[in-house]
C-alpha cells in the first residue's frame, strides 16, 4: 500500500489509473475510491485463494482415496494373485511407487500460483526443491498453470487405480507377455502424464 503513491508518481499516473489499468484522465486522488478498489482487490485476492484451497483439498481427497486403491489392488496380486515380488517390481511396483510419489508432490506440495517472471518471459521449465519439471515448447504461464497441474493429477491418480488391473488383465491374456507389451505398460502409464501436461499447456497457453 505504501508504495502505491511512489510507483504511480514514477509511472506518471495516478493511483486511481493504476489499480485500474488505465488511463482515465484523472489527476487528483479520490481517497474513497483508492479505498474501494483497493479493498475489491484484497477481495478478490482472498476469493482466488479460498477457491485454490478448495481444489486442493478435494486433490488430496482423491490422492488418498486411489493411493488406497492402488495399494489395495497391489496387495492383492502379491496374495490372491499369486504374482511375487520379482514379477511385479519392475512394473506395478514402479509404477505405484511413481504415482505415490510424484502424486503426493503434486496434491500436496506443488504451488497453485507460478511467480509473476513466469508471465512476462517464455519459460518451459519448472523447479521446487529436488522436483523437476521441464515441458518443451509449452510456455508455463498463469494461465495454463492450473490446467496443467490438474491433467497431471488426473493422469497418476488415474494410473495409481488403474494400472495394477490393466496388468492383471494383460498377464491372464498372456501367461507370458511379450517382451514389447511388459516395456510398454509402465512407460505409456509413467511418461503419459508428461503428454497430458503439454497437451493441457498449449490448449490454454
Amino acid at each position: 500500500m505504501a508504495l502505491l503513491i511512489p510507483l504511480g508518481d514514477c509511472l506518471g499516473v495516478s493511483v486511481t489509473e493504476l489499480l485500474r489499468g488505465e488511463r482515465t484522465g484523472q489527476e487528483t486522488l479520490p481517497v474513497d475510491e483508492v479505498e474501494a478498489l483497493v479493498s475489491a482487490s484484497l477481495s478478490l485476492t482472498g476469493e482466488e485463494r479460498r477457491s485454490g484451497a478448495v481444489r486442493r483439498k478435494r486433490w488430496q481427497l482423491a490422492f488418498g482415496l486411489c493411493a488406497l486403491a492402488g495399494l489395495a489392488q497391489t496387495a492383492a496380486l502379491l496374495t490372491v494373485g499369486g504374482f511375487g515380488w520379482a514379477e511385479l517390481k519392475d512394473s506395478v511396483l514402479l509404477v505405484e511407487g511413481l504415482c505415490l510419489l510424484f502424486g503426493a508432490w503434486l496434491c500436496f506440495g506443488v504451488r497453485e500460483r507460478l511467480p509473476a517472471y513466469y508471465d512476462q518471459n517464455r519459460l518451459s521449465a519448472y523447479s521446487q526443491g529436488p522436483f523437476r519439471m521441464n515441458l518443451p515448447g509449452v510456455r508455463l504461464n498463469n494461465s495454463n498453470w492450473p490446467h496443467i497441474l490438474n491433467a497431471m493429477r488426473g493422469w497418476l491418480l488415474g494410473a495409481m487405480v488403474l494400472f495394477p488391473a490393466l496388468w492383471w488383465a494383460v498377464h491372464r491374456l498372456w501367461p507370458v507377455p511379450p517382451q514389447a507389451v511388459e516395456l510398454a505398460l509402465p512407460l505409456v502409464s509413467v511418461l503419459g502424464v508428461l503428454a497430458a501436461a503439454v497437451a493441457a499447456g498449449k490448449r490454454y497457453e
